[in-house]
């Protein structure tokens, strides 16, 4: 780390930016996903993971370090979208049930997913063209090594996460 706390003009416009960009494209896309689909951003991302896994179905704890929510967070999230039929929670040979991807549930991704898609697409990847996309993807990676090994390394156990 630099012996400077505060960020240089251009450092702190390119951060602001860099925010600005993350929450109008989020808030874009989640808006459409609620309008159109009656999803919001969570319920996404759970459909996402869950359909990407090999069996439709996750343990809590898993979509728990995919999505990086709070155990409490996700025990109460998943409560919502089993009694909307999106998901479902059965029990097994563990503690705690697994979570399954319902027919509905399947359904829903595979109505939401080619639109936002799409939407990432134009407003993404199409707006950045493949050497910026690509340099800002290995940047990502290098930002999230950064955090992960000062997780592991200045993080006390109890304060994983830690800033």
């Amino acid at each position: 780390m630099t012996n400077a706390p505060w960020l240089d003009d251009d450092e702190q416009k390119a951060w602001r930016s860099y925010l600005q960009m993350r929450r109008t494209l989020e808030t874009h896309l989640a808006r459409h996903l609620q309008r159109e689909f009656g999803l919001s951003e969570s319920d996404f991302e759970i459909l996402v993971n869950l359909s990407e896994s090999e069996t439709g179905r996750m343990r809590a704890y898993e979509l728990g370090e995919a999505t990086q929510w709070e155990k409490s967070r996700m025990s109460h999230h998943l409560t919502r979208m089993e009694k909307r039929g999106l998901i479902r929670k059965e029990a097994c040979e563990a503690r705690y049930p697994e979570i399954v991807l319902t027919d509905e549930g399947l359904a829903a991704i595979k109505a939401c997913a080619p639109g936002h898609a799409g939407r990432v697409r134009e407003f993404f990847v199409d707006v950045l063209g493949k050497e910026r996309m690509l340099a800002l993807g290995e940047a990502a990676d290098d930002v999230i090594d950064a955090v992960d090994k000062h997780q592991r390394t200045d993080c006390p156990p109890e304060v994983r996460g830690c800033g």
